[in-house]
């Protein structure tokens, strides 16, 4: 049992200071149609401090912090802002209150500009209603130049980054005069020079006195920025303590309720037959003279750096962008993948590299998104069938533990872990004998890789062949049999799992100039 303060016995213990926290919840719970995703949260955040809010995909923090931004509504419990009672029922109100909450993905105007999607809401009237231009855009150059971003505030939004986004939202939320800024996996999307220009900002609203809560799956990070942290497993609060008092092995303990070393193992698995194939295989612009093979009960690794080749090859091995030279055998026998339905029916499976553009049909219903790729399996002479596809559907959500308030949700309403656990149900109802996963664990937290480390080792067990494509080094090493490196389109390298290192990987990844190269 854990001895850190715990929110039910000592409610607002770990607030580091005296003065009136910014927020406290006490007791707040949500549900969703019947099913409870919050109970009894209580939480106080406190000014002048990075409050990390952490725990497992569908763990609720991304509810907690929804409801106290006005997105949700509590189904029990209140909130206090600033010692009184309030109720925030929409996210303007809450922005009105001083709380703002920045997306992973910023949500703007994308064809307004700048200037004018910082003060929507109020900040830039003048008499009878009339907009002060002029006035509008130099305060607005004035934020952004504050937080030593230069942006044109005068272009639309739509044009610019993901970061740059971030830095719009937070500019507004520094003219709305924010207290509390709630950030929900703020670094995914970044580079790390945009991370690092991100956590500057960060501190700067920290030594302002307001209260940022960061809410991220990556430890580092919560060790390089944050004071305290609260870990949420299964809608509870289980802990609150200061960032330096919790070891990462503690964290995960925590957050997953099982040791760390429990799920970094692989599985013994009996290697077969020759499943894949692949010789010279290339794509002009792409990648060149890829070869190797590929054996049922195996996982093969293959490591490189961004824009090495990678994903390339599995979408050749796929059919969405074949290659225009080389040879693939599947069981033996030559093919020509031209396009995704032959790849299906040649017994392959692929799992994409982004979900949300390629993976996930966002606005159907969860049962629809794992039933897309085996309609034959659903349908009677032709035509789908509801009951079949409501049955095949909710098998798959009962074997991979699929966390959802029904099979009819938009799979778009998901977190992260549990669309990627939708879209690998997908690809099992096709029975697949050859399954290629790529970056199967991006952007889900260390509970639900738990889960994908087992259901891995799993279906190699069951004879099937698996390419895993990744960027962890400890997660290739962890599960691979054999491990290919890439770089600059090339197979660089081939280790066995037991001369495998990160160093010797990493060696082989980094592009090295060629002879004749310039200077």
């Amino acid at each position: 049992m854990s001895t850190l303060p715990q929110a039910s016995s000592d409610r607002f213990a770990a607030v580091p200071s005296a003065a009136m926290p910014v927020i406290a919840a006490e007791g707040i719970g949500k549900s969703f149609a019947g099913v409870e995703v919050l109970r009894s949260i209580d939480l106080a955040l406190a000014g002048g401090e990075i409050h990390a809010l952490l725990g497992e995909n569908g763990a609720g923090k991304s509810t907690f912090a929804r409801i106290l931004a006005g997105v949700h509504r509590p189904s029990a419990g209140r909130l206090l802002l600033r010692g009184k009672p309030v109720e925030i029922g929409s996210p303007l109100e809450a922005q009105r209150l001083g709380i703002t909450l920045i997306h992973q993905e910023p949500i703007s105007f994308p064809h307004l500009s700048v200037a004018e999607n910082l003060f929507i809401g109020g900040g830039s009237g003048g008499p009878f209603g009339r907009v002060r231009w002029r006035d509008m855009a130099a305060e607005a150059r004035r934020l952004m130049d504050g937080l030593g971003v230069a942006i044109d505030v005068t272009r639309p939004t739509g044009g610019l980054s993901i970061a740059d986004q971030q830095m719009v939202e937070i500019a507004r939320a520094l003219a709305a005069d924010s207290r509390l800024i709630l950030m929900d996996e703020p670094t995914a999307p970044l580079t790390p020079r945009e991370v690092e220009t991100l956590f500057a900002i960060v501190r700067r609203l920290r030594s302002e006195g307001r209260a940022v809560v960061f809410i991220s799956h990556r430890l580092e990070e919560v060790r390089a920025l944050c004071d305290r942290v609260t870990i949420f497993r299964d809608g509870e609060h289980v802990a609150t303590a200061a960032a330096a008092d919790l070891p990462d092995a503690e964290i995960i303990r925590l957050m997953i309720g099982r040791p760390l070393k429990a799920f970094l193992h692989k599985e013994k698995a009996t290697i077969g037959a020759v499943a894949l194939e692949v010789e010279r295989l290339g794509r002009a612009g792409r990648f060149s003279d890829i070869g190797f093979t590929l054996r049922r009960g195996e996982v093969l690794g293959m490591a490189g750096l961004v824009g090495a080749g990678r994903t390339d090859v599995a979408r050749a091995l796929f059919g969405i962008a074949p290659a225009d030279r080389g040879r693939i055998r599947v069981k033996g026998r030559e093919v020509a993948i031209a396009d995704p339905a032959q790849a299906i029916g040649l017994g392959l499976a692929y799992v994409p590299e982004d979900r949300a553009a390629a993976g996930i049909f966002r606005a159907l219903p969860v049962d629809q998104n794992i039933t897309a790729a085996a309609p034959g399996k659903i349908a009677r002479y032709g035509v789908i069938h509801p009951a079949m596809e409501r049955t095949a559907a909710r098998r798959a959500i009962e074997k991979l533990s699929i966390r959802l308030a029904s099979p009819r949700q938009p799979i778009g309403e998901l977190s992260g872990g549990n669309q990627q656990k939708a879209i690998l149900a997908r690809w099992l109802m096709t029975d697949p004998e050859i399954l290629i996963l790529d970056e199967p664990t991006r952007g889900i937290d260390i509970g639900v890789k738990a889960e994908f480390y087992d259901m891995i080792n799993a279906l190699a067990a069951d004879g099937r062949a698996i390419l895993l494509i990744s960027s962890e080094l400890p997660e290739l090493l962890t599960l691979s049999d054999r491990i290919l490196v890439m770089s600059e389109g090339r197979l660089t390298a081939e280790f066995d799992r037991a001369e495998a290192t990160q160093e010797a990987i990493m060696e082989a990844a980094v592009p090295r100039r060629r002879v004749g190269a310039g200077a």
